[in-house]
């Protein structure tokens, strides 16, 4: 009890449970808060090749490459025509799905998947990425969301139309199988002071 100058008692208020109330809240909007975390781009890579297995050069027709390229001043081309990063979506759909049996676009072989039966399928298309190393990520996200997203649109078709779901909703053994119709087949290389570095994995010879 305190006494005032009037000689009143006033009650004393016990506050050292208010620390304890301060932490429990502060572990619950740590709890109930999102943490911010950079953003990347899912790719799976090649298998590490032993320096004493053979190297096998494979070749690879010209119709079956589409090949992208991004220079250092972040512009776009497409087999060395300047491309809108909005056409690529688009482009890389006509490119992959050969719709029309083009013969200058990817050659189309009949292949017997599972719950699909036999299809033709574009299973020999590379789209080959060249990117300056002094290009901007926000160009080359943009780039490889818009062929995520050309993938994404001929999965998608092919799920609604066969078993009336889109790709996402689909089991694994049904996403397997859409995946052989459209498997992603994107390489990369980073191009330096004008010259091109590429991944092992891709020295190919192309006809």
């Amino acid at each position: 009890m305190f006494i005032n100058r009037k000689g009143h008692e006033i009650p004393w208020v016990n506050s050292s449970a208010s620390a304890d109330i301060a932490f429990l809240l502060l572990v619950f909007f740590l709890i109930a808060s999102s943490m911010g975390t950079e953003k990347g781009i899912f790719r799976r890579l090649l298998p590490g090749v032993s320096k004493d297995a053979p190297k096998v050069k494979k070749e690879i027709q010209k119709r079956d490459l589409l090949v992208l390229k991004i220079d250092s001043e972040n512009r776009l081309f497409c087999n060395d025509s300047l491309m809108h990063i909005n056409e690529l979506k688009d482009v890389a759909i006509h490119f992959i799905s050969n719709p029309y049996n083009n013969d200058s676009l990817p050659e189309k072989q009949e292949k017997e998947i599972p719950f699909l039966g036999k299809i033709p399928v574009t299973s020999n298309h590379i789209i080959f990425l060249q990117v300056s190393r002094e290009a901007g990520y926000n160009t080359y996200v943009s780039v490889q969301n818009e062929l995520q997203a050309a993938y994404n649109h001929l999965r998608n078709e092919i799920s609604k139309n066969r078993f009336r779901k889109i790709y996402a909703a689909l089991d694994s053994e049904h996403q397997s199988a859409v995946r052989e119709v459209y498997p992603q087949r994107i390489t990369e290389s980073e191009i330096s002071g004008g010259k091109e570095n590429r991944v092992k994995e891709n020295e190919e010879i192309l006809k």
